[in-house]
């Protein structure tokens, strides 16, 4: 049954009658006890089945437990199946569970099995003697004896034992977290706590016995299907609790979390009761994982809970029952956290008390919880297993997030950082001794030591140690735990580091003052996350970077000299242009404005080194999608740039015209995929101004004159008709037009030439500039036309090759003469591909022919019937060149690229095939020798081709 409830994906599930069915079925059989004629074994199965089953309805079905008596009889089992054979334990349960804020009844019932636990635990357990030193008022004296009065079986020496083993804890030195435990969770007065306490320790110190082999192998097998009745039923717990409203679901808070008991009434059993008392750790982790899916989300109805003023009346408020239910939890899972001995479980205790922390109303407790809990994590940041490292800081996280911020958190965060560090036991090795003394805060120049007005002698030790986290190497190899990390690596493994940057972001943010004293290492981490290929870190170290930026731009601390000034806002440049477009959208939008303002103010910085930094920053800004678009920004940057673009520094003007380039890209994009609506906003006197700041440039040094010419191909491109006609541009755009020309053709390095022969491309692009009328238009191309022939290099050539086959009308290349000439030089350039004086270039050659045969054919195209003569005598002369050049150029679209190899010899033989088609209607208007020889030549080319590419298929 319980299988046939499973959901199979992509299949219908149960109708509802049978589920139904199947639901009441299974609640049946939980709700039966054990008859004399089934085995323990047997039983434990049946039980373990009926969980499954109704675990799958709730999982598979999306079964909604809507009815109160439904509802309640499910909770009442699995309740009572969550202790099922629990050592020491027995509990009858009601037929249903109901809502209500007061303690549900459950009587516990002890059993044989906690008697001869309680006699191996005499025997073995503590075997010292101590003399019982006189007890301090209400710390064992009437409170022991109301105690006494509700153990049930226990014993008077029982207690004394206890009595004795707490002595020892608080008087003896904690080597051990396990020791360590009842000094750290404080013990409320009038509470039943003495059997809590024992029963934690007890369990330690048993040497799990109950695992052990002597009571015979049956014995050992029932512990183990009884352990799984447990897990199922905690299992089946946490799928009702996805099943049911929050606001439903805390009906029944009382009857699953701790509460601490009334004077001279004993504790009920809860969650707590499992993760501290289940011999098995995956059945401790379980009942934690059901806490904390318990827990989470209950900010609102925990919110009501109030002890900070004692309460004086005949009743106790709700408000204070929920605090006492929370100073309970507290009580419970830091008993439950140095009792610990298994990883995994550990991992799942930080992460209820996480869960805890990020929930409780602590403004309106008495305060103590946090310090409490604060003391007792630490000595687990350093713990040997990964994941533990990362809870417990998830936690210290939750603790620093805590909204006010309150007193208490602040006192901590200046604790001196070698309080707990050191006490973590044999069970947490080290992993930061020297970790703690990093960048000790040292005086600076003209300062005397400890100075106390500019640096704090003890600063924030949280602070230092995510920073180590995260930019200092690790001293020690990873441990076994560390076997699912990538090995290698001289860091923590990449969960703890982005742990330590979202505690680090979050006490930025909070503890604004104490962080101020860390802005140079600060800057550090920020450049180091930037420098990660981990987009999670990229994430939270821009986040860090967004409020390290808001302490440059306010006052800086006394002790911080102009040239560390300059160095932070350089770093902070460096480490704001690092932050990736996906990780930058992803900030909120006063970060976004944040970052932003800095860089643009200190783009106006008297220092170089500064101001190039931002200059950089705001090119790499200009690209980012979710700024792109918004015109203010970008006219913003544009005047940023521009500014720099005239300074007196040659190394803030390269940068600067990196970023006109850019920017000018953006520019091209908007308008091709923005329309015109882009350019009619975009400030005309903007547009002037960037075109004559751009032509000024390309006459500056090689690696400002590169960018430039970039940016005014890209300008040229941009502009719209009505710019071309207006008298104010038409002088700035024929000087610009003379600028890119005279770089073509000038002795510049090859990136340089390189950049203009692209910009020149970028203007034949533009249909409103006038190409193949204006004077420029000739020189254009025969500069283009001599640097296809006859640079050096081949990859120059390759781009002057692009740039003379992008106009898509005859008439842009002018008239017959012109357009021969052209032709021509290509014709020279192909035959020329493979000389080279410089073996490197060689490499280049292929591309290089590629690049020609496509201008030709794409010449062939656009010819009219006036340029076939000249053609048809180039083709006499050089036919049989260039005809294997081009069934080369056919042929080379298999080789180059055999994923689309289709696709590209497809729109190559189109293309080939336009030419002929075109070729054939001209020359059927034309008389003479001349009618169909260039479209006969073509077609040749391309049967030749076709009959190769079928023989090699065949």
């Amino acid at each position: 049954m319980a299988n046939l409830c499973l959901s199979v994906p992509g299949q219908p599930y149960l109708d509802e009658s049978y589920r139904s069915v199947c639901f009441q079925t299974f609640l049946s059989i939980l709700q039966s006890s054990k008859t004399s004629d089934v085995d323990d074994i047997t039983f434990c199965m049946l039980l373990q089945n009926a969980l499954k089953g109704i675990q799958s309805l709730l999982n598979g079905g999306k079964m909604k437990l809507m009815q109160t008596d439904q509802l309640g009889s499910l909770l009442a089992v699995l309740k009572k199946c969550m202790f099922h054979g629990l050592p020491g334990l027995s509990i009858e349960m009601p037929p249903a569970l109901y809502p209500a804020p007061l303690p549900q009844y459950d009587k516990r019932s002890p059993v044989k099995q906690e008697q001869s636990e309680l006699a191996a635990f005499k025997q073995t357990g503590n075997r010292r003697k101590k003399a019982k030193g006189k007890q301090k008022k209400g710390e064992f004296g009437e409170d022991t004896k109301e105690d006494l009065a509700d153990t049930g079986n226990e014993s008077i020496h029982e207690i004394d034992m206890l009595k004795l083993h707490l002595g020892d804890v608080q008087n003896g030195p904690c080597s051990d977290p396990r020791t360590h435990a009842l000094d750290v969770a404080y013990m409320p007065a009038g509470k039943d706590h003495l059997s809590s306490h024992y029963n934690s320790w007890k369990r330690i110190s048993s040497s799990e016995s109950e695992y052990s082999d002597a009571e015979g192998g049956i014995q050992s097998k029932m512990r183990s299907y009884q352990a799984k009745v447990r897990q199922g039923a905690l299992a089946c717990f946490l799928s009702a609790i996805k099943s049911i409203e929050k606001r439903v679901l805390y009906g029944y808070w009382s009857a699953f979390v701790p509460d601490a008991p009334g004077i001279g009434s004993p504790q009920s059993v809860s969650l707590m009761t499992i993760a501290l008392k289940d011999p098995s750790p995956k059945t401790r982790a379980c009942s934690l994982q059901v806490l904390s899916a318990i827990l989470e989300g209950s900010k609102q109805f925990l919110s009501v809970a109030e002890d900070a003023n004692d309460h004086k009346r005949a009743f106790t408020p709700f408000s204070v029952t929920i605090a006492s239910s929370i100073r309970e939890l507290h009580r419970c899972l830091l008993l439950a956290l140095v009792a610990e001995s298994s990883s995994q479980t550990l991992t799942q205790i930080i992460k209820c008390l996480a869960n805890l922390v990020s929930n409780a109303p602590y403004n309106r407790l008495k305060p103590g919880l946090l310090t409490r809990v604060w003391n007792q994590i630490k000595p687990y940041i350093c713990h040997k297993d990964v994941n533990v490292r990362v809870s417990s800081l998830t936690l210290l996280g939750a603790i620093v997030s805590i909204q006010a911020p309150l007193p208490e958190v602040q006192l901590l965060l200046q604790q001196p950082s070698s309080s707990g560090l050191n006490n973590s036991g044999t069970g947490t090795p080290h992993r930061f001794n020297s970790s703690e003394q990093w960048r000790k805060t040292l005086p600076l120049e003209g300062e005397p030591p400890d100075n106390p007005g500019n640096m704090p002698s003890e600063p924030c030790w949280l602070i230092r140690l995510c920073i180590s986290i995260i930019v200092l190497p690790r001293e020690d190899s990873c441990s076994d735990s560390d076997a699912n990390f990538p090995s290698g690596s001289v860091y923590e493994p990449s969960p703890v580091r982005l742990e330590s940057l979202q505690v680090l972001a979050l006490l930025v943010k909070g503890y604004f003052s104490m962080a101020q004293s860390y802005l140079l290492e600060l800057g550090e981490v920020a450049c180091k996350c930037m420098e990660e290929m981990d987009p999670s870190i990229q994430l939270h170290g821009a986040k860090v970077v967004a409020f390290w930026t808001m302490m440059l731009n306010g006052p800086l601390p006394g002790a911080l000299q102009n040239s560390q000034h300059a160095t932070l806002q350089t770093s902070a440049c460096d480490a704001l242009s690092s932050i990736l477009p996906e990780a930058f959208s992803s900030l909120q939008n006063d970060r976004q404005i944040l970052c932003i303002t800095l860089l643009l103010g200190l783009n106006h910085s008297e220092n170089p080194l500064v101001k190039a930094a931002a200059a950089r920053a705001l090119g790499v800004y200009i690209l980012f999608s979710c700024l792109r678009q918004d015109v203010m920004f970008v006219a913003d940057t544009a005047n940023a740039i521009l500014n720099s673009l005239h300074d007196k520094s040659p190394n803030v003007r390269a940068k600067a015209a990196w970023s006109l380039g850019n920017l000018t890209d953006t520019l091209i994009v908007n308008m091709e995929t923005m329309g015109q609506s882009f350019q009619e906003e975009f400030s005309d006197l903007l547009l002037l101004k960037m075109l004559r700041s751009a032509t000024e440039a390309s006459k500056d040094k090689d690696k400002v004159k590169s960018n430039a010419v970039r940016a005014l191909g890209n300008l040229l491109h941009f502009l719209q008709p009505y710019h071309i006609t207006n008298p104010r541009f038409r002088e700035t755009i024929e000087e610009s037009l003379q600028a890119l020309i005279s770089t073509v053709q000038s002795e510049a390095t090859m990136k340089v030439r390189w950049n203009a022969c692209y910009a020149l491309g970028n203007v034949f692009k533009n249909p409103a500039l006038p190409l193949g009328e204006a004077p420029w238009t000739t020189q254009a191309y025969s500069a283009l036309s001599s640097v296809v022939k006859s640079c050096k290099n081949f990859k120059v050539r390759i781009k002057s090759a692009m740039a003379l086959s992008i106009p898509s009308k005859r008439e842009c290349y002018g008239p017959t003469e012109q357009f021969c000439q052209i032709w021509s030089a290509l014709v020279v350039a192909l035959q020329k591909s493979e000389d080279t004086e410089d073996f490197l270039e060689f490499k280049y050659s292929a591309s290089l022919r590629t690049q020609i045969c496509q201008a030709l054919i794409h010449l062939l195209s656009l010819a009219k019937n006036t340029d076939l003569p000249f053609i048809l005598e180039t083709i006499t002369e050089n036919g049989d060149a260039i005809k294997s050049y081009v069934l080369q150029y056919m042929k080379s679209g298999v080789e180059e690229n055999e994923a689309g190899m289709h696709i590209d010899l497809c729109e190559r033989e189109k293309a080939l095939k336009g030419a002929i088609e075109h070729l054939c209607g001209i020359e059927k208007q034309l008389e003479g020798k001349a009618r169909i020889r260039v479209s006969v030549y073509l077609e040749d080319i391309l049967t030749n081709h076709v009959n190769a590419t079928e023989l090699t298929e065949a």
